[in-house]
């Protein structure tokens, strides 16, 4: 991609005093048409590139500008190396590796001892997520239109958008575009997404806002529950909602007292819990649970006259 080429053109000339357009074309395996774009672009950006002609000629940038790595500690090199393998845990190519790898050798001095912070945003489906979020990307890129399956509660439905969001949050990845369907901004979670593909078509691109990630917009909670849980349960009330979420009641139980949003996500946590947790509040809570308990039981009963 076009943006990972300018980086790691800027990359070379930080790091070396001069480079020529061949050597540039055979690294990144492009033209050498294509390398002086790519340098004209960067001027463009405000970068100060000189080229000279003939012989000791090349490409370097100019006398006084580089960066001032006092503006950088070995904890900031630290927390940029943890960011791009955290991006390359999801990456379905090595691109992030190579930029680590630039980095370092531009930054030895920068970097001081183990990697203390790991992050992996990879999930079970890996291997699914990777090539959905590099499609996505290049669409971005391109303002190439996105087609796709999405499976929701409210049914199946084919969605074309334009995108311009690559988004994670609660443990989930997201694409946000314009939604042709709906007329409307939307939010689009890529589990649920199937045969994601970039049309071709290209898009004049919206001034798109930021998406609103605000718990409270995403998910309205208007469901107060009530539960006791067992006292070998606390491990998970403090896991999901800190050490300060429940009561201890007068028989050792543990009373949590919650918002929710939805009531069937609510009854299937519920219900993960079996006989560890009694439901005190809403009543339709209660009957929901009431109801699956006894179709669970007539299911797995077996033949009650025998």
């Amino acid at each position: 991609m076009k943006i990972d080429r300018l980086i790691g053109i800027l990359s070379v000339l930080l790091q070396k005093e001069k480079t020529t357009a061949p050597e540039l074309a055979e690294r990144f395996e492009v033209s050498k048409r294509t390398i002086n774009r790519d340098i004209e672009d960067l001027c463009l950006a405000g970068i100060p590139i000189q080229t000279t002609q003939g012989v000791g000629g090349g490409i370097r940038i100019m006398d006084g500008y580089r960066m001032d790595r006092t503006l950088l500690t070995s904890r900031d090199m630290q927390m940029i190396l943890a960011g791009l393998r955290s991006l390359d845990s999801v990456s379905g190519s090595s691109y992030y590796s190579r930029l680590m790898e630039k980095i370092r050798a531009g930054s030895s001095e920068l970097i001081s001892g183990k990697e203390s912070i790991l992050i992996d945003l990879a999930s079970w489906y890996k291997t699914t997520l990777a090539p959905k979020i590099a499609t996505i990307q290049e669409a971005i890129e391109n303002r190439n239109l996105l087609s796709f399956r999405y499976f929701a509660p409210s049914g199946e439905s084919e969605r074309t958008i334009e995108p311009y969001y690559i988004v994670f949050k609660w443990n989930n990845w997201y694409v946000y575009g314009w939604c042709r369907m709906r007329g409307d901004y939307r939010l689009f979670k890529l589990n649920r997404m199937d045969r994601v593909m970039a049309t071709g078509e290209t898009f004049t691109a919206r001034n798109a806002p930021l998406p609103d990630m605000s718990p409270q917009l995403m998910t309205p909670r208007e469901i107060r529950l009530k539960a006791l849980f067992a006292p070998d349960m606390k491990w998970r009330l403090v896991e999901e909602f800190g050490p300060d979420c429940y009561e201890v009641t007068e028989d050792g139980r543990l009373l949590l007292t919650q918002d929710y949003a939805d009531l069937e996500n609510l009854v299937s946590w519920m219900l993960t819990f079996g006989d560890k947790a009694e439901v005190l509040e809403p009543p339709q809570v209660r009957e929901k649970l009431k109801a699956v308990a006894m179709a669970m039981a007539k299911l797995y009963g077996g033949n009650q006259s025998e």
